[in-house]
């Protein structure tokens, strides 16, 4: 710049010359003025970088219910946060409660990854939202919301139908009732080792059918909720027959006639269409052997459904077989029968 100051000086002189000093003059203080403006301005700082165009982005659950009281969280952050100092910062609502921060921050590494361990959770909705933080403290935009709603109660099972202890005239029992929406439930009936499984609605609704033997099934239901916290519940269903039951059984089938005279005993069991012992049933037992006359004997059911008919084979009968019979009448389920054979053997 000051060689070039010297030819203007000799520029001047030959222009004075010439008579075109004041404008050659006039001229080369411009240009030297600005020369000079721009060798004295003042650079300008490069941007700061804490300005983020994308704000970071928290990975969300496959499930949001949880029974875990810390999760981890995985924020990804845009590409031009790495390596510059930048940190996440991160933000939590419980409920309809504004947003607060639920962790130090975390600086950004050579990844665009960053984990979060353990972050604690409170009993009901936790909503997070995360920012990144610039080396001049300067904050992007929040992230879109995340949800975790922690839930450590066991799921409450209740039962419409059928009550515990009721008969079912059927081969399978329909369990309906109500537990937490959106649970998986099995239902298991020990008794015979059937089971199956299902899912309760949205509403926590739910209907399964189990199978059933005769008699009495102790079953168990157990239902776990979206958080896996798991509850059960038991009950006992008998399957009925659906009518009127008598069986007939004997103390003794097959008889030597060496060894008359021979005690015997018949008895009943009477059962109601609902497969529960009968009490007060009228029987009658007939018993023909081959050489005696016939015996025949009145009875009534006892509280466990049974009568029992106690008699002598006597010495002198006949080789061969004989009906044995019983003849259950009740006056609110109608009369049944039952038969078996009784053998004579030399």
């Amino acid at each position: 710049m000051l060689i070039a100051a010297v030819i203007g000086l000799g520029v001047i002189v030959l222009y004075t010359a010439t008579g075109g000093l004041s404008k050659a003059v006039a001229t080369i203080g411009t240009s030297l003025g600005g020369m000079f403006d721009r060798l004295t301005e003042t650079a300008s700082p490069p941007p700061s970088g804490s300005i983020f165009a994308e704000s970071p982005i928290i990975e969300p659950p496959n499930e949001p219910y949880t029974n875990q009281k810390g999760i981890d969280l995985v924020i990804t952050v845009p590409a031009q946060a790495v390596r510059t100092g930048a940190r996440v910062r991160l933000y939590v609502a419980l409920g309809d409660q504004e947003p607060a921060q639920a962790h130090e921050d975390v600086p950004v590494g050579s990844t665009p990854r960053v984990v979060i361990p353990n972050v604690a959770l409170t009993k009901g909705i936790n909503d997070f939202t995360a920012t990144l933080v610039g080396s001049d403290g300067v904050e992007s935009e929040q992230s879109p919301v995340v949800r975790y709603v922690y839930d450590g109660s066991k799921p409450r099972i209740t039962l419409t139908s059928p009550r515990n202890g009721a008969t079912v005239n059927n081969e399978t029992v329909k369990l309906t009732g109500k537990t937490q929406g959106r649970s998986s439930l099995i239902a298991r009936n020990s008794t015979n080792a059937a089971s199956v499984t299902g899912a309760a609605a949205a509403n926590g609704t739910f209907t399964l059918s189990l199978p059933l033997v005769t008699g009495s099934n102790a079953i168990t239901i157990t239902a776990t909720d979206p958080a896996g916290n798991v509850g059960e519940l038991v009950l006992s269903v008998r399957r009925g027959s659906g009518k009127l039951t008598a069986v007939l059984s004997a103390s003794i089938y097959r008889i030597r006639t060496s060894r008359l005279p021979e005690p015997i005993e018949l008895e009943v069991l009477v059962t109601d269409p609902d497969g529960r012992p009968l009490e007060g049933a009228r029987v009658t037992f007939s018993l023909t052997i081959p050489g005696v006359a016939p015996l025949t004997f009145e009875a009534e059911t006892g509280g466990d459904g049974r009568a029992s008919f106690r008699t002598t084979v006597p010495k002198g009968a006949d080789p061969g077989t004989g009906p044995a019979s019983v003849l259950v009448r009740t006056s609110e389920f109608g009369r049944t029968t039952d038969r078996t054979v009784i053998t004579i053997v030399r």
